[in-house]
């Protein structure tokens, strides 16, 4: 098993931001890094069944997508067999859970928690697989399920043997699952003798085990029930589908009629591709994202399908409204909506590189920050190993210090940690020959970066990938705004960017990585383990290791100029931290079994959640676990201060008194609940034993500032998204941190502003402060003026069409929100007028469900002769586009010769950026 905590090809980065491909090497520069094609002498691959290792596609058709293969999915058991060689462990989509087998796919829907320990001792919960459903084909004798197919939250999986085949494609949030058969009958076999309360021409509603499902056959075929076993002929036609309802004991038959009425039209319509796209206005603060679906009709003309979606989504759902029932899962109730697609709207209100020295920089206090940073001076990274985790926790202790250090003007201090990191990064980075420790490998078949030392998993099944490189992309981060020239894509900025992209790849177009590896896009949450292959579906333990890696793409993104790793960062950290306030601490109390016990759960499962973790059962271990690294970016674990207070407490209860492990992690997280009592714990135990990764001087610092500023304020945003607001008895302290040479006006949504001189954060408000002297940041584009500037936005737009509501001046007014739609046709066309020739830099496009399968970018002087400056042909995936542009130009725009949907082209943001 995982422990998902302490768990848990030549490339030429070119300074236009392109990248040249090459192999046969066994070191493959990146600027001046590297890494490396051979595997290192006594170093692991990822293991499984058969021959795996070296062939991960052995489960894989070869109808599947080309390229890398994903992991750390919740249906990866599929895929990346080891526990179940022929089939798979349970596939816990939601509201459904299923699980192939020799004579088809069984079908679990559970809403009943079966629960184990205690309300005050370790336990857990869970809403296991008991299947009482099988669809499957007259006859069929599969030996082992292949994957057939997959998108981004749905999988097809291909059973075959005795002369037939089911296909079967399921996904997250689908009541519908959908079968194409051939060589027989298709037969669902049920558990115990099924009830029908419905059975009329290509439909029946049928019950058992408590449940309702309901199975539609093509028109003009009929279903027959015997005892266990329901068959049609499907009218020598092919194909199925099969929903269970959101019912209760208590729905009678008219309802339940009512309700196969109301999924019939969808019945038909099989789900073919699912997609995620997003969008982040740093104007606002607003994160829009869009969870879209690509239906066939197999009869008729219809589109959509039933969606069933999550707490964290549901209470941001804009512009639909959710059916009355709902379904239960394992993350709390699902509400269900139909329809081709829907959209979020979230609030990012964000994060800082650390938190302000408004407490500690004076008087008493001042000294004893000042001892406790003097103390680190030789050692601030305090490395406790010597793998990719310990390593990271080590540069992560560095960062803090070094940041701490720069506010407070201990330039020794600060210069000590920085020069660590820099050391230990440029070793990680240099694969030089023979180098056997101290380097990444590049797996071409796992399409996988492994560090190695390894840890916990991280190379044998591809464990927690995010967590370790979380660390290293955040020290680089800090190291980047005081070196820009290491940060460089031409220095070591293009080896991050590789950690980046294997963990949770932002670019569709690269097709060296999966698309977001870790993070389950529909779920909203990374998942630790690579493989998943658990009875109990994949887990994740450490949240909090999984936030850190999201601000670490802020932060590096903010840094290096990169606004698409940046927005990355934004959306995975702001849905994330929905998800995590929802499922790990149930910050309502209302998703959780209510007869469960806990307030928290430390590890979250696909079939439920535990209190307890995979390596302690201390109370103090299993709560902490979910807090650290506490830094800048870990300000949404105080979103809801009660439930810090509830969540504390309850951990007092089962402990039997206050902590005596981790005094510092719980201390700090307490903190943002109540920071006066988190500051009277620290100042009367200050001869605590510090947690691995932390220090005393960081420790002093978090609790001592939060008790001087108050708890987070989440009513306010700021045009800048490294800024926050805190409020301490109903007056706020306004925050922002500026890490360029040049001094900004950041704007508050209550109307403040804050000017920051270069290099400086600002405290204004109820407290007063500025420091730090970090200038690095907001440049390593590569285009030799920085990140650019956006030029675009609110400038003239021309369109070739409109969709009727949707102007192309949508796609230019900084609202991700609001998008240009074109007509239903090839070709057509956006273009933006900048008012002057400029000098380009790059174009971001954020497309909407309907994208551009193939189109050009095109620039011009004039509005007339146009010159090809990109050209993407058929490889177009949607979502969010970044392309490097040279040259100057007064026009700039996306010409689209082939839909990628049957849609029109449809753009949520088309920006530009210029270096004047």
């Amino acid at each position: 098993m995982t422990n998902p905590r302490l768990s848990g090809v030549l490339v030429l980065l070119l300074a236009a931001g392109g990248l040249a491909v090459a192999t046969g090497a066994s070191a493959a520069p990146v600027g001046a890094g590297s890494y490396t094609e051979t595997l290192p002498a006594g170093r692991s691959l990822p293991t499984g069944c058969g021959s795996i290792s070296t062939n991960p596609r052995l489960y894989v058709t070869g109808n599947a997508p080309a390229g890398p293969v994903p992991t750390n999915d919740w249906w990866s058991s599929l895929l990346f067999k080891r526990t179940d060689c022929q089939f798979s462990m349970p596939l816990y989509a939601g509201p459904a859970a299923y699980k192939p087998g020799p004579g088809g796919l069984g079908l679990s829907y559970q809403t009943d928690a079966a629960i184990s320990g205690s309300a005050t001792g370790t336990g857990e919960y869970h809403y296991p697989y008991a299947e009482h459903v099988r669809v499957g084909v007259d006859g069929l004798a599969a030996t082992q399920a292949l994957v057939d197919g997959w998108s981004d939250w749905t999988v097809s999986t291909l059973l075959a043997g005795g002369g037939r085949t089911l296909r079967a494609t399921v996904g997250r949030g689908l009541p519908l699952s959908y079968y194409q058969v051939t060589g027989g009958d298709a037969v669902i076999t049920t558990t115990g003798p099924a009830t029908a309360w419905s059975n009329a021409g290509n439909r029946i509603g049928f019950s058992i085990g408590g449940h309702d499902y309901v199975a539609w056959a093509p028109s003009g075929a009929t279903w027959t029930l015997s005892g266990t076993t329901i068959r049609s002929t499907l009218a020598g036609r092919g194909y199925l589908s099969v929903a269970v309802l959101p019912t209760t004991a208590s729905t009678g038959t008219a309802d339940k009629i009512a309700l196969a009425d109301r999924f019939t039209p969808y019945a038909h319509n099989h789900v073919t591709g699912s997609r995620l796209s997003y969008g982040y206005n740093p104007a606002t603060g607003a994160v829009s994202t869009t969870y879209a679906l690509t239906t066939t009709a197999r009869e008729g003309a219809g589109t959509g399908t039933v969606i069933a979606l999550y707490p964290h989504q549901w209470r941001s759902l804009t512009g639909s409204t959710p059916l009355a029932q709902s379904y239960v899962s394992p993350r709390g109730a699902m509400r269900i909506v139909t329809g081709t697609q829907f959209s979020t709207s979230m609030t990012y209100t964000g994060v800082l590189p650390e938190i302000p020295a408004v407490g500690d920089s004076s008087g008493a206090d001042l000294a004893t920050i000042t001892s406790y940073l003097n103390a680190e001076l030789n050692n601030p990274a305090d490395f406790r190993g010597d793998d990719t985790y310990w390593t990271g926790k080590g540069l992560g202790r560095a960062a803090r210090i070094a940041e701490i250090a720069d506010q407070l003007g201990l330039t020794s201090v600060r210069d000590s940690a920085l020069n660590v990191i820099r050391i230990r990064l440029t070793d990680w980075f240099t694969a030089s020959a023979g180098k056997t420790s101290r380097v990444f490998y590049y797996d071409r078949a796992w399409g996988t970066l492994i560090g190695y030392p390894a840890s916990y998993g991280s190379d044998q099944e591809l464990n927690d990938h995010h967590f370790h490189y979380g660390y290293f992309v955040a020290a680089a981060a800090t190291l980047a705004k005081f070196d820009s020239a290491w940060a460089s894509a031409g220095r070591y900025g293009g080896m991050v960017d590789l950690l980046i992209r294997d963990a949770n790849n932002y670019d569709r177009a690269d097709t060296r990585f999966p698309y977001l590896r870790d993070f389950d896009i529909y779920e909203g949450h990374d998942w630790a383990s690579g493989h998943g292959s658990f009875g109990a579906g994949n887990n994740q333990e450490s949240s909090s290791e999984g936030q850190n890696f999201a601000n670490a793409l802020i932060q590096w993104g903010q840094a290096t100029g990169n606004t698409a790793v940046r927005d990355a960062g934004v959306w995975i950290y702001t849905t994330q931290a929905a998800a995590i306030n929802e499922y790990w601490f149930d910050v309502r109390d209302e998703n959780f079994p209510a007869t469960w016990g806990h307030n928290y759960s430390a590890i979250v499962w696909g079939s439920g959640g535990a209190y307890a973790t995979w390596f302690s059962g201390e109370h103090e271990m299993i709560v902490g676990i979910n807090m650290l690294p506490i830094t800048g970016g870990q300000f949404y674990l105080g979103d809801h201060p009660a439930a810090v207070r509830s969540t504390y407490a309850e951990m007092v209860r089962n402990n039997g008194g206050e902590p005596t492990l981790w005094r510092d992690m719980l201390w700090q997280y307490l903190a943002l609940g109540d920071p006066g009592g988190a500051l009277s714990r620290l100042r009367a135990n200050s001869s605590y034993t510090p947690e691995e990764g932390e220090s005393r001087a960081h420790t002093f610092h978090w609790i001592r500032n939060l008790a001087a500023l108050g708890q987070v304020d989440t009513t306010v945003t700021a045009n800048h998204p490294l800024a926050k607001v805190f409020v301490n008895n109903g007056a706020r302290t306004y925050v922002a941190s500026n890490i360029t040479n040049a001094a900004q006006t950041v704007a508050f949504s209550d109307g403040r502003t804050l000017t920051l001189p270069a290099g400086r954060t600002v405290a204004s408000g109820a407290t007063n402060w500025s420091g730090g002297n970090a200038t690095g940041g907001g440049t390593g584009g590569g285009t030799g003026c920085g990140a650019g500037t956006l030029a675009s936005q609110g400038r003239p737009v021309t369109v070739s069409s409109t969709e009727a509501g949707f102007p192309g001046a949508n796609a230019v007014d900084g609202d991700a929100g609001t998008r240009w739609s074109s007509a239903f046709a090839d070709p057509q066309w956006i273009q933006v007028d900048l008012g002057s020739a400029r000098t380009l830099t790059r174009a971001e496009l954020s497309w909407e469900a309907a994208y551009a399968r193939s189109y050009r970018i095109e620039t011009s002087t004039n509005g007339t002769t146009w010159t090809p400056a990109v050209t993407v042909t058929g490889t177009g995936a949607g979502g969010q586009a970044t392309h490097a542009l040279t040259g100057d130009a007064r026009y700039i725009r996306v010409y689209g010769t082939e839909r990628g949907t049957p849609y029109g082209y449809s753009l949520w943001e088309f920006r530009v950026y210029t270096c004047t």
